[in-house]
């Protein structure tokens, strides 16, 4: 008897179901097919963390926090908050496994750090030049920009022939925000190479001009190196430039060719560039509201 009530109730519960389908198929605008539906919906995605569980939740941590530090496109916030752990997942896979790539820097700071203590102990018996200048790249590259523009300091002392370490002095003072500083370095270097390091050298020395105030020089500068060097870097500066010299309908439009870019380049550079097409959208929001 139990058997029979048993195969009995399943027959029901699969009659229900085929009913179910052949009803949303026959109505399916009717708002209790939709509100069935939803609850179907939801009862999966339930399903899914419980069966998942503590992992769904661990995997959806880890893609907010992945999410809040890089800021992809927003739309993927709601697919991580409400499609829990198979919206996580999604999420993991199409942007934190692409982004894996640009760890790499992070592992190489432990080689790094081993570096530095060699060569702070070769520069006791050999305090020559190239063994400062690499001392040097070490800790900008740490981002110790201090430490940095020191072993640039004795280098230069030392052998004052290389634009390069003058170059590389002017990219850690403009680390620690040392615009005097940066300005005279980056001046040699463009008066040496013009072209140096692909226009960039001369892209920062006009963005320095800006931001202390040279308008007059930072405009003759950016006129030329803009017709040449287009990266995402330079566009922003070039903007800035433009809104600090009250010529906000012509910042929206280099603010418009940066953001355009995102589309032509490679995900990689995307993803490399990122920080400067989040400052390009900041910047563009800025001028709307103004």
């Amino acid at each position: 008897m139990g058997f029979m009530r048993e195969h009995h109730s399943r027959r029901e519960t699969a009659q229900t179901g085929s009913n179910f389908r052949t009803r949303r198929a026959e109505f399916p605008f009717d708002p209790l097919v939709k509100e069935s539906d939803s609850v179907g919906r939801a009862v999966f995605h339930v399903g899914l963390s419980y069966l998942f569980y503590p992992w769904g939740f661990i995997v959806q941590g880890l893609a907010i926090v992945h999410f809040v530090r890089r800021r992809p496109e927003n739309y993927w916030f709601y697919i991580i908050f409400f499609d829990g752990f198979l919206g996580a997942s999604v999420y993991i896979v199409a942007e934190v496994l692409p982004d894996l790539g640009l760890l790499r820097g992070f592992f190489q700071g432990f080689g790094r750090r081993s570096r530095i203590q060699r060569v702070e102990t070769d520069i006791l018996d050999n305090p020559s030049p190239a063994n400062y200048e690499e001392l040097g790249e070490l800790y900008k590259d740490q981002g110790q920009y201090e430490k940095a523009r020191e072993a640039f300091n004795h280098a230069i002392t030392v052998r004052s022939d290389s634009i390069y370490t003058f170059y590389s002095r002017a990219q850690s003072s403009l680390g620690m925000n040392d615009l005097a500083a940066a300005i005279p370095d980056l001046e040699r270097v463009v008066a040496g190479d013009r072209k140096f390091d692909y226009y960039r050298a001369a892209g920062l020395l006009a963005d320095a001009y800006a931001r202390k105030g040279q308008l007059e020089r930072a405009d003759q500068l950016f006129a030329e190196v803009t017709q040449i060097s287009t990266t995402p870097e330079m566009l922003y500066n070039y903007a800035s430039f433009l809104k600090a010299a009250n010529r906000r309908e012509e910042a929206r439009e280099w603010l418009e060719k940066l953001l355009a870019k995102k589309r032509t380049l490679p995900r990689y550079m995307q993803r490399r560039e990122r920080p400067w097409f989040r400052k390009g959208k900041a910047l563009l929001k800025e001028l709307a509201s103004a």
